[in-house]
């Protein structure tokens, strides 16, 4: 199971940089290189995986043979069908962190990357 877990978090992980790579660097990547946001997108899709937490959550104790089996026999059959449906979770994970935690993302990229962002008061 632990062979399943890593590839496929590997694979998420993968697939998450080359959907990002399509949105605007602002803020969409910016918020995103982010490791906390990062990992919560990674967590946001995999568990939303078909079967992939029910297995987690129960810690099968079955051979890696039958894991992988089970594993793939629950995801779409083919690899478009698998790739679009990973693709159609990393854009809903992008949608609904960035919604839920707007305010946040736009105070912590405001003080990082320019810390005097607030408007000047020297021009009155």
């Amino acid at each position: 199971m632990k062979t399943v877990i890593k590839l496929t978090q590997q694979a998420v992980i993968g697939e998450i940089n080359s959907v990002l790579d399509t949105y605007p660097y602002q803020p969409y990547q910016q918020a995103f290189a982010i490791p906390d946001l990062r990992q919560e997108l990674i967590s946001f899709v995999i568990h939303r995986l078909p079967c992939f937490h029910n297995q987690i959550s129960h810690n099968l104790l079955l051979n890696d043979d039958v894991q992988v089996h089970s594993f793939r026999s629950k995801l779409p059959l083919y690899p478009l069908e698998q790739q679009l449906h990973l693709q159609k979770l990393i854009h809903e994970g992008i949608s609904s962190i960035i919604r839920d935690k707007s305010d946040w993302i736009s105070n912590y990229l405001c003080e990082t990357v320019e810390p005097n962002c607030q408007t000047s008061h020297w021009f009155g």
